[in-house]
């Protein structure tokens, strides 16, 4: 399977812009599969993020994970205060607490403004990212978290083979 659609500025990229090497995850907040793969991912990018280019869309499996919807519209509000990558990260490192208490008190540690992201969490545009994302995944043959595809193509392993695979690939 291939991704659909391509990468664009609407996707939260990390990493090199201009990369020869494109990681795309499809990602569920409360997925402890995604949680496992988190720090595996951080490694990547600690060693290989100058020759990657890494991005994460919204994957929330609703009907399993009750907080993976709300993890992820909170993330997208942090993103309109350019916190995105640190709210993502926030919301992996203590995966175990998350709940809807939980992620406003994210809100206050990492800082946002509290009043504009009461007003950005209202926006349908939030909701709507989010189910864009989520709705690539489905075209994109997606139908677990974490999935993950490196340059348009999906990648039938886990988060530990793509670091043994840039192990092997980034010179």
């Amino acid at each position: 399977m291939s991704l659909k659609p391509a990468v664009s500025k609407t996707d939260h990229i990390q990493g090199k812009k201009d990369a020869s090497i494109v990681i795309v995850e499809y990602g569920d907040y409360q997925c402890p599969y995604c949680g496992a793969a988190y720090p595996v991912l951080k490694e990547m990018m600690t060693k290989y993020g100058k020759q990657i280019k890494f991005i994460f869309r919204n994957f929330p499996l609703s009907e399993m994970h009750q907080y993976a919807r709300p993890a992820a519209i909170v993330a997208e509000a942090a993103a309109l205060q350019g916190k995105f990558w640190e709210m993502h990260d926030a919301i992996y490192e203590n995966q175990r607490l998350l709940n809807e208490p939980f992620l406003l008190e994210l809100v206050e540690k990492l800082e946002l403004d509290p009043h504009q992201f009461n007003v950005d969490i209202k926006k349908s545009e939030l909701a709507t990212k989010v189910d864009s994302d989520f709705e690539s995944g489905i075209l994109s043959g997606v139908n677990g978290t974490p999935s993950f595809f490196v340059n348009g193509r999906k990648f039938n392993a886990g988060a530990e083979d793509l670091l043994q695979l840039m192990s092997e690939i980034v010179k």
